[in-house]
């Protein structure tokens, strides 16, 4: 689910919003990745995936106590919805849950490049026989 704005001169150029559409909500959205979906990750972010089944990519951010305070888990949770709202016209239509790693260090471009690789790993195991939306 794609916003785009047309000019005047017909270029199309993308919106880069987020939605209530895209996003996952629901303690049973979550509940339903976490069950049934497949997990990769790397040094910035542990991501879990499943099939959609709105047909559009969507996603979830679980930032724990873990990392801190409210003020901490508040910051982490704004830079992954970030990452998302920037890469997720790059993303295979999938539901994703996006976990933060331990590691005071990310910033918004490890996340982003986390995520569309980890991404892509995921699309390939979730259907191997459709390439992912790149």
């Amino acid at each position: 689910m794609v916003s785009k704005h047309i000019t005047p001169d017909s270029e199309e150029r993308v919106q880069y919003t987020h939605p209530q559409s895209i996003r996952l909500r629901t303690a049973g959205e979550f509940r339903r990745c976490y069950d049934i979906g497949d997990r990769s990750g790397d040094a910035h972010l542990l991501l879990v995936a499943a099939a959609s089944d709105q047909g559009c990519v969507r996603a979830g951010v679980s930032v724990s106590k873990r990392h801190g305070n409210a003020v901490r888990r508040n910051r982490r949770k704004r830079l992954l919805r970030e990452a998302f709202r920037l890469c997720q016209h790059c993303l295979p239509a999938l539901d994703f849950v996006l976990v933060p790693r331990q590691n005071d260090r990310s910033a918004l471009r490890d996340y982003q490049q986390s995520l569309v690789s980890l991404a892509a790993q995921l699309a390939k195991r979730i259907d191997p026989t459709q390439p992912p939306d790149t």
